[in-house]
């Protein structure tokens, strides 16, 4: 190879938030990666607002959930869900939901099994995004090449040869890589280029929430000062005969998000109608200036027919398209470089088989059936709402017609509650999982936490503490991890053995707790590197190594 030509283990292919956390996990497991993005900074437009629970358990793995926590609105803000005829009228049904303080008031009180050990958070993407990118700029392991775009690559049976452009001045690399991810959104290059296709529901129409959409990213300085203040919420809407519209707080003073329907499907939108569509919303005139508008899909369900193979594989909006409904997309998305980075990081220190790669599709792939169609689901739900045309009047009628609504639009709170969704994720029959017991049906809106190989590790809070280092996810190595549960000493050093033999890196974890071992139902318990059980049992393994072989896919 010829000395122009940049070595390195593992080359990602977008500087979204799934490409900068796949390289920020793969950075915590000691490989290094390089992150092409075309763009020279992470884009400054809102855009999905919701870092689920498994997100922020993942941002705390990596010693950074503190800092994100202190993004988005006030901390004293509530985070509610408020429904109006219009913001400045009636207000129909209010799904309360706690601030930012009132989040670190619970956790400090949970009980020990406590399965949330990180609650949701309510940050626009924007400012997680730029906070991600100076905190990758920062790692020894990254290699930042914002403002390069990646035009083509070759995969050979050794690794993949990529080129990439300077997009000011033009300036060209050659990178040599052993594996290549494309996480380059729904455009994807590098899904394009395997020749890999979308499958699913391309969008839906109703009369709201339906076709195309537009989101506007809007100043309103009086807003909160004239109609919203003694009504703080996170997302406002309106429902009324004549329109229905979503608004979100941004910074919760004088920024929003606006949600609205397109007038003509192949038109850009215009300001002065968008203008119109929230003076509406509102129900009164307001002081508006529009910054900028992007497009979307309401409905949009896609997932790609195979997520990769070889030495090239793709996550995130590259193997599926969500509709916002549920803030669903980001989250998968993340979760995706969840399960795939430690497969990489297997692979490129040698301690991975030959099948381990292929089960990152094996088990991704359900997921993102499942998740899309949970939030397409809840898109149909809202857009067929029906409004009584009286809902407006001053009257008996309109008082009446209020009340139905508000008590049909108080059964919206699965949306904003998918606690299943988040943490329910199962990789049951999965070939790196070694099945034992019955797994919980799954529940879009409830999680059922069982040591049941094949889901994410139950979760327990040690030593009476409630902060860094108090919760079992602080404790669990950034390899595989062998608890010992309910103070038995069990003998481990088998399995010890068989993983030093193989270089897989294992530790062990002593867990006293009698809660915990009641939890997971056994004396031992092996947990991947992405958190998830491999295996249980009361005695160690007969034969670990075998034991052990299968979970790295040999």
């Amino acid at each position: 190879m010829s000395e122009d030509v940049s070595q390195i283990p593992v080359a990602i292919v977008g500087g979204g938030p799934v490409g900068m956390m796949l390289a920020l996990f793969l950075d915590r497991l000691g490989v290094r990666s390089v992150l092409f993005n075309s763009a020279a900074a992470t884009r400054w437009h809102p855009k999905g607002s919701t870092e689920g629970s498994r997100t922020m358990e993942h941002f705390r793995r990596l010693g950074i959930a503190g800092e994100i926590r202190k993004l988005g609105l006030p901390a004293d803000h509530p985070t509610d869900v408020a429904y109006f005829t219009r913001f400045a009228t009636y207000e129909l049904a209010r799904l309360r939901m706690p601030s930012a303080a009132d989040v670190a008031r619970q956790v400090a009180a949970a009980p020990a099994t406590d399965q949330v050990p990180e609650p949701i958070h309510r940050a626009n993407q924007m400012h997680v995004e730029r906070f991600l990118f100076e905190h990758a700029s920062r790692r020894p392991n990254i290699t930042m090449r914002f403002g390069w775009r990646v035009e083509d690559f070759t995969e050979d049976a050794a690794g993949v040869t990529l080129s990439a452009i300077r997009e000011q001045g033009g300036a060209c690399e050659r990178w040599r890589a052993q594996y290549l991810v494309g996480c380059d959104g729904g455009r994807s290059l590098v899904r394009r280029k395997l020749g890999i296709g979308y499958q699913g529901e391309p969008g839906i129409e109703q009369r709201y929430l339906g076709g195309r959409m537009f989101s506007t990213y809007v100043r309103a300085p009086n807003l909160y000062r004239d109609v919203l203040k003694p009504r703080r919420a996170w997302q406002y809407w309106a429902v009324n005969p004549e329109i229905r519209s979503l608004l979100i707080s941004v910074n919760g003073d004088d920024e929003f998000l606006l949600r609205t329907q397109a007038r003509v499907p192949d038109k850009p939108p215009e300001d002065e109608a968008v203008a119109d569509v929230m003076r509406r919303c509102v129900g009164a005139e307001t002081k508006l200036t529009i910054i900028a508008h992007e497009p979307w899909t309401a409905g949009m369900a896609l997932v790609a027919g195979k997520f990769g193979a070889g030495r090239v594989w793709l996550a995130g909006d590259a193997v599926h398209l969500f509709t916002p409904t549920g803030g669903f997309g980001m989250n998968t998305g993340i979760d995706d470089a969840d399960n795939l980075a430690w497969k990489l990081a297997a692979m490129v220190q040698g301690w991975g088989g030959a099948r381990l790669l292929a089960t990152y599709e094996s088990e991704r792939q359900p997921i993102a059936l499942r998740n899309t169609h949970a939030a397409r689901q809840l898109t149909v739900n809202i857009g067929e709402t029906a409004v009584d045309p009286q809902i407006e009047e001053d009257s008996t009628q309109g008082a009446a017609a209020r009340l139905k609504a508000g008590a049909m639009l108080a059964g919206f709170g699965e949306q904003f509650a998918s606690l299943g969704v988040q943490l329910g994720a199962r990789y049951d029959g999965s070939p790196i999982v070694a099945g034992d017991g019955a797994p919980p049906a799954d529940s879009f809106e409830n999680y059922t936490p069982t040591g049941v190989p094949g889901g994410r590790a139950p979760h327990i809070w040690l030593d009476g503490g409630r902060g860094t280092g108090d919760s079992l996810y602080d404790r669990l190595g950034a390899g595989f991890t062998l608890l010992r549960l309910g103070g038995k000493a069990a003998d481990t050093a088998g399995i010890a053995a068989a993983a030093a033999r193989r270089a897989i890196p294992l530790g062990v974890l002593d867990v006293e707790s009698a809660a915990a071992r009641e939890l997971y139902q056994r004396d031992l318990v092996l947990i991947r590197p992405d958190q998830y059980v491999a295996w249980r049992g009361n005695r160690p393994p007969e034969d670990a190594d075998r034991l052990l072989a299968q979970m790295v896919g040999v």
